[in-house]
């Protein structure tokens, strides 16, 4: 095609409908995971900042590690997260648990470039930081993980442990 004055809009155009379209394959990974109305999962539910007893920070680096990648908290305990990503390269917590967390690993693999809106999910890219908000409202487990494709292969993995009230 010869570009001239007239074709170079077409040609951007073409080239953002192109964009767009691999945008919209690659996934907005919001919802879809039956919370219900109060937004409780099997690991517990979003919660309010102002109800947080307190604030955990959390690093993610490019060694694959989470800093700490192990805590304990109480039964019905809402905890402020910082999260921060000290590595130079994208890092993602994702809270889940250990069948949550591999399912949406499947996902990744397929779409890398996949965006979170869930409140139990930040992705970061190098050098900036986020939050999570999060009530434990059921005992047990609660697993968290990068799911960027390798990060949790290299063990970029950890384990949050929820006490009975």
């Amino acid at each position: 095609m010869k570009f001239t004055r007239s074709t170079i809009p077409l040609a951007l155009a073409m080239a953002v409908l192109a964009a767009s379209g691999a945008a919209l394959a690659s996934g907005n990974h919001g919802g879809g995971h039956g919370h219900g109305d109060s937004g409780e999962t099997a690991i517990g539910k979003p919660g309010v900042a102002a109800n947080a007893s307190r604030t955990i920070t959390i690093a993610m680096s490019d060694n694959m590690r989470f800093t700490p990648s192990s805590m304990q908290v109480k039964q019905g305990e809402t905890v402020r997260f910082i999260v921060k990503n000290t590595g130079q390269v994208k890092h993602e917590l994702s809270l889940g648990t250990q069948k949550e967390l591999l399912e949406h690993l499947e996902q990744m693999k397929k779409f890398p470039d996949m965006e979170h809106d869930e409140p139990g999910k930040i992705t970061l890219q190098p050098g900036k930081q986020g939050e999570i908000v999060w009530q434990f409202t059921k005992a047990g487990t609660v697993d968290f993980a990068c799911l960027i494709p390798g990060h949790y292969e290299a063990g970029m993995k950890g384990a949050i442990k929820v006490g009975r009230k």
